[in-house]
């Protein structure tokens, strides 16, 4: 079986370098939320130089908060960021000699999308006019409403920790962040058996973040699947 295994990079934590060699898929910050042009610049390159996978990473214009704040927004408001982000994005990514593939949402973006229309529904909008595939959690808004306009690849979190009804603990309750590799695995297991998932995440930011990839790419391959990037 195929597993892709995918970071949030370009966003100024400084792990871009360690992190891409290591992952198949590379969800590039397009600015609003944190990064710049030049930063995204030379994440594409990095990861045109790995052979890894590009995605538009789009976020609310909170860099204060990194994007992580959900936002009363329209979706005339959504679409056009999102446009703006993605397009931004290509563009640099064709200077790169890569391409972009897909997109996933950022941060309040990311959670908002999943479970409101009315945001899931300009980030579809603005995905399949740049035919692009869209990757979101599975069983939220965003899969649902994207059948029949762009492939939809769901998506699991090894270094986040999950409420009974499938969505993540908030990041500013205790506990949200999973600090154990072995119980990062252990999620990854379930979530691939019983969720469903295509592609797995570990958090760029995250303090352990090369040390979670590391081992969660000895432990997949050890059981036999093969690391592979979805789009």
């Amino acid at each position: 079986m195929d597993v892709d295994l995918n970071s949030d990079l370009g966003e100024g934590a400084g792990s871009d370098a360690d992190l891409i060699p290591l992952v198949t898929s590379a969800n590039v910050a397009c600015g609003f939320h944190a990064g710049d042009p030049e930063t995204a610049l030379r994440t594409l390159r990095l990861a045109a130089q790995h052979d890894v996978s590009i995605g538009a990473h789009p976020g609310h214009p909170d860099r204060e908060h990194l994007g992580r704040r959900e936002l009363d927004r329209t979706p005339e408001q959504i679409f056009a960021d999102c446009v703006y982000q993605i397009g931004a994005l290509m563009g640099l990514a064709e200077v790169a000699g890569c391409r972009v593939s897909y997109v996933k949402p950022h941060g309040g973006l990311y959670h908002q999308s999943g479970r409101d229309d009315r945001y899931a529904e300009p980030v579809i909008a603005a995905t399949e006019r740049f035919g692009l595939a869209l990757i979101g959690l599975p069983g939220s808004r965003l899969q649902e409403r994207s059948v029949g306009r762009c492939p939809f690849f769901a998506e699991g979190f090894a270094d986040r920790r999950y409420r009974p009804d499938g969505t993540l603990v908030p990041r500013d309750q205790p506990g949200a962040m999973i600090d154990d590799p072995t119980e990062a695995l252990r999620q990854v297991d379930w979530l691939l058996a019983e969720r469903g998932v295509r592609t797995i995440c570990v958090h760029g930011d995250n303090p352990q973040a090369l040390r979670f990839v590391q081992e969660l790419r000895q432990a997949l391959m050890q059981r036999g699947f093969r690391l592979k990037a979805f789009a």
